[in-house]
């Protein structure tokens, strides 16, 4: 897990992680950050430092195939064959939080969800 905004393209064709550029990249971008800008923490590029020193994401957001290629994934595939503008939103550094942190999260990514929302 992590806390950033992924999106198009997750694959390119060189198979290695290089930024893969759909031919919606700014529209992918706003809708990006229009949710990452709602969430402080997310916002701010480092947000698993303790699992990833290493890991930014610039804003909060990251092309797909920079961040690790991923051949085959749906968000890609929805937007290729159905035309969805799909972004894939990870939440947090743990991939299961437990129960009694949800609410947590809720509070944390509400505005985000409301603001994304708003994009349409």
């Amino acid at each position: 897990g992590s806390l950033v905004v992924n999106y198009p393209f997750d694959d390119d064709e060189q198979g290695i992680a290089i930024y893969s550029k759909s031919p919606d990249d700014d529209v992918f971008q706003k809708l990006a950050l229009a949710y990452s800008k709602e969430n402080a923490k997310m916002y701010q590029g480092s947000p698993c430092k303790d699992m990833y020193a290493n890991e930014y994401f610039p804003h909060g957001i990251t092309n797909g195939a920079q961040w690790y290629n991923v051949p085959g994934g749906m968000q890609d595939w929805n937007y290729l064959h159905t035309n969805c503008f799909e972004v894939t939103i990870e939440l947090g550094c743990v991939k299961y939080p437990k129960a009694e942190e949800l609410p947590k999260y809720w509070a944390q990514n509400r505005r985000s969800l409301l603001q994304f929302m708003k994009q349409v």
